[in-house]
């Protein structure tokens, strides 16, 4: 993993720095793994808008995830590390003993040729899958699951981890990407290590085109749209506003949403930090 800056050749080249992708072996997809994808440019089955500034946009196979891990105890061999379109991490390509091809997240530092495992014959290694009940205490996970054969759910974002803590009956208690610390049952699975290509966030894209080639289209200020369009809409000139608030009068900052009763709030032992 790496970053490149460009010279200034034209202005969108400027202040652009992206990623070298190093650490991706091939720009070929395992075909019986993707599928294709189609676009909704934010329209509904009606053919209305129902999502704004959706549009456009590279054409993108969808690589199918194994979130769950669930071949256990059989050994699999990292044949790629790969591009994926539609996540910020990268993805590994698995061949498996017993000749089953599988795409993973590609936690940081896992290399073709490495062997992984999943279930209770595997060790502490990166890209390894384990029982939160084995895992030992300190170590560095992504792709935690939140109810037992579900699918890891949390720490699944380029350069993301979480970090088991301790260790309380049927419950393990790990420290969240967000600060938050929460009770999880042992009986999860987690991938050991930190996600791939953490330096994600430190690439500027250089120019709104690279938006759109994403599929996004401009977002439009609340403050210069019209009274029926916003809350924050209308006046004369430049005024204010009035309180920050979204397109449906929900205020925008410091507002708590959480309901006081949601029950998952008996596993959360810290909140996230503000």
């Amino acid at each position: 993993m790496g970053l490149k800056k460009f010279k200034p050749t034209t202005p969108g080249q400027r202040h652009k720095i992206n990623s070298t992708y190093s650490e991706v072996t091939t720009n070929v997809p395992e075909k019986s793994l993707t599928v294709g994808g189609g676009k909704s440019g934010g329209r509904n089955n009606d053919g209305r808008m129902t999502m704004r500034y959706i549009g456009g946009g590279h054409k993108q196979k969808y690589r199918i995830i194994d979130f769950k891990r669930d071949k256990q105890d059989v050994p699999a061999t990292v044949k790629t590390i790969e591009y994926d379109p539609n996540r910020t991490a990268r993805i590994a390509l698995l061949f498996y003993a017993d000749g089953e091809k599988r795409y993973i997240i590609a936690p940081d530092g896992l290399k073709v040729g490495d062997t992984v495992v999943s279930g209770k014959t595997a060790t502490p290694n990166v890209g390894n899958a384990m029982f939160l009940s084995d895992v030992p205490l300190g170590t560095v996970i992504h792709n935690i699951e939140l109810k037992p054969g579900k699918g890891g759910a949390i720490a699944r974002g380029a350069g993301t981890y979480a970090q088991l803590n301790a260790r309380d009956g049927r419950y393990a208690i790990v420290k969240m990407p967000s600060g938050e610390t929460r009770m999880i049952l042992t009986t999860c699975l987690a991938t050991i290590g930190s996600v791939s290509n953490s330096e994600h966030s430190l690439v500027v894209s250089g120019k709104a085109g690279r938006s759109r080639w994403l599929g996004r289209r401009p977002r439009v200020r609340g403050v210069v749209m019209n009274p029926v369009d916003h809350p924050m809409g209308g006046g004369e000139g430049r005024n204010a506003g009035g309180h920050p608030r979204s397109r449906n009068g929900m205020p925008a900052k410091g507002y708590k949403t959480r309901s006081k009763t949601k029950y998952s709030d008996k596993f959360i032992i810290e909140k996230r930090k503000k």
